[in-house]
């Protein structure tokens, strides 16, 4: 290679663990929505100090994330990112749309985890606000980490409540998922 030369970039990880890792997180997702909606009203509605101040905000902006970095910047459709920033049906405010909004991202998760290749982890994505060079495979793990970290802000909201979190292991979900 030559001095100076890009380097060609390469997904950190396989399409089939990108498969597992999208079933992983929107199980544990599933799991942390279940137990925010069972809070009182006032438990996943209140400002509660974290990053999107209300557990149920919270929980919308991780679907925000899956959307935009999964079903945009992933189809390079960054064009479409102002519209869609000021939908309205992704900043649902009650749990009937939040309900329909849910379905939607995950709806489009489905079909972009179906239609992965190889080829298609490897290529160069750009969000508009994440400088630097990145692929797919990269954006797949940038949405698992960042909704790690927001699922961490609710662990830490349910135990200031004295309630207990939903596990979240990596084998004790993967077992469920395969029977």
């Amino acid at each position: 290679m030559a001095l100076g030369a890009p380097v060609k970039l390469r997904s950190p990880i396989p399409v089939a663990f990108a498969r597992e890792l999208l079933a992983y997180d929107r199980a544990l997702f599933e799991r942390y929505a279940r137990k925010v909606r069972r809070l009182p009203k006032r438990g996943a509605f209140t400002n509660r100090e974290i990053g999107h101040l209300t557990p149920f905000r919270t929980l919308v902006h991780v679907l925000n994330v899956h959307q935009v970095w999964l079903d945009y910047i992933a189809a390079d459709r960054q064009k479409e990112l102002p519209k869609l920033f000021g939908d309205p049906g992704r900043h649902p405010e009650d749990w009937k749309g939040f309900d329909a909004y849910e379905a939607a991202v995950w709806s489009a998760e489905a079909a972009f985890a179906r239609r992965l290749t190889a080829r298609e982890l490897d290529r160069p994505v750009r969000a508009p606000w994440m400088p630097g060079r990145y692929t797919l495979g990269d954006a797949v793990l940038q949405v698992s980490f960042e909704e790690a970290h927001h699922l961490g802000e609710l662990i830490a909201v349910l135990w200031q409540e004295d309630r207990r979190p939903p596990d979240m292991t990596w084998i004790e979900l993967q077992r469920q998922r395969s029977g």
